[in-house]
């Protein structure tokens, strides 16, 4: 296969969760670029047509926009029962939606734990294992979840986020381990510190920020336009061999 059709995505369909801004967003137009068309999701996604539907239509391919609760198994299990039935074949996944709720430990209440599990780590999982049994079954198909730092480190008042994020990288691997044979690659990004909602607080704080921009070799905030490329590759067939990885897209923090 000549290299550049490794990456085409032509009638493939991606079901991207958290599609509406930051880097789900990014993913989503990036999947979309190489001819994918789009299943969104989002708790925000607006009545109207929303600015990630507009970017999608506008290269030519079909964008299905669902308002699901991650947070809520009821909400959850009404949504994939809704998408099997439209999309019968859904060939990518992108779990991708996450929070962060920061709080010291000492502090850190049973409804902050609760919160940011059932949305970081409970509802990727039944989202993969319910989708996924369907691509072992064709033999195709493609996981990305969107890891941490805090996958490998531990952070600082966000014991719930990094606990979650940590068991992303874990659940890659033993996802990986039972599907790799299976024609299912299961993959994931771990995102350095990015310019997106989730780290207002941290780039508003000036001690903190520059403590962080001292670290990183690249000298700067990444940008969800940083990860269109990885999550092509993740997404694609330039990676078939590639299953079990967090690949960190951190401007070189890990490295350092």
């Amino acid at each position: 296969m000549n290299s550049t059709n490794l990456f085409n995505l032509t009638g493939k369909t991606a079901l991207v969760t958290g599609c509406n801004r930051g880097i789900g967003k990014a993913m989503a137009e990036a999947l979309a670029e190489a001819g994918a068309d789009i299943i969104g999701i989002s708790s925000s996604l607006p009545a109207t047509e929303s600015e990630i539907q507009k970017s999608i239509t506008s290269l030519g391919r079909k964008f299905y926009p669902y308002q699901v609760d991650l947070g809520s198994r009821e909400s959850l299990y009404a949504f994939i029962k809704q998408v099997k039935e439209d999309h019968p074949v859904i060939d990518i996944l992108v779990n991708n939606a996450g929070i962060i709720l920061r709080q010291p430990t000492a502090e850190h209440s049973d409804e902050y734990w609760d919160q940011v599990l059932n949305v970081n780590l409970d509802a990727p999982f039944i989202l993969s294992r319910e989708l996924g049994k369907e691509m072992v079954a064709r033999g195709y198909g493609k996981i990305i979840f969107t890891a941490s730092l805090l996958t490998f480190q531990g952070g600082i008042n966000v014991p719930g986020y990094t606990a979650s994020k940590s068991a992303i990288g874990g659940l890659v691997k033993a996802l990986a381990n039972e599907w790799a044979g299976k024609g299912v690659n299961v993959n994931a990004i771990a995102p350095g510190y990015i310019n997106t909602d989730n780290t207002e607080a941290l780039r508003n704080d000036p001690v903190r920020s520059k403590s962080i921009l001292d670290r990183i070799p690249a000298g700067r905030w990444g940008l969800p336009e940083d990860f269109k490329g990885p999550a092509l590759f993740l997404a694609s067939d330039a990676s078939n061999y590639v299953n079990g990885t967090t690949l960190t897209v951190d401007g070189g923090w890990m490295g350092r």
